[in-house]
């Protein structure tokens, strides 16, 4: 999909890194339900660890917050706020999972999973892809058009400045 809005076409990107995100993570959980926690040792686990960690937490707080500060702000302006209020709603729930799920991945790239920790990380990690594809599927098929739709030239430029800008 291609959007004309930079700002549609930017989150759409990051919403493809993190789907593609969730189905690694999903195929590891898959890989390991019945049986020992994941080898840290292992070159794809550690780089999936590494990934979810930073992939997570960009996701649940740089992502999460521009949309709130400013995609729903300006669909509030416009007059759509209740597809912003939705997606804030799924946001305050997303974030405490992913950010468990991020602490949890990133201490296991150094001392590993023992049982009690895989066992909540599993939990919290398929409880996370759930939402979250869920979550990047409403906002594909809602939020990103009515954006791509109605966003006027001088916006897109003022907030597309603004997201690069603080992507350091």
């Amino acid at each position: 999909m291609s959007f004309a809005n930079r700002i549609s076409q930017t989150l759409h990107d990051e919403h493809g890194a993190t789907v593609a995100l969730m189905e690694r993570l999903e195929q590891m959980l898959a890989r390991h339900r019945r049986g020992a926690p994941p080898d840290k040792a292992d070159v794809n686990v550690a780089r999936l660890l590494t990934d979810l960690a930073a992939g997570v937490e960009a996701e649940i707080e740089r992502h999460f917050a521009f949309e709130e500060n400013h995609v729903f702000a300006y669909l509030e302006a416009i007059g759509d706020a209740g597809i912003g209020e939705h997606l804030a709603g799924e946001h305050a729930a997303i974030r405490p999972i992913g950010a468990r799920v991020a602490a949890i991945a990133r201490a296991a790239t150094t001392s590993g999973f023992a049982a009690a920790e895989w066992e909540e990380f599993s939990r919290l990690a398929r409880d996370l892809s759930d939402r979250m594809l869920a979550h990047v599927q409403k906002e594909e098929m809602a939020l990103l058009p009515i954006i791509d739709e109605n966003m006027d030239p001088e916006t897109e430029e003022r907030l597309y400045q603004e997201y690069v800008e603080n992507a350091a």
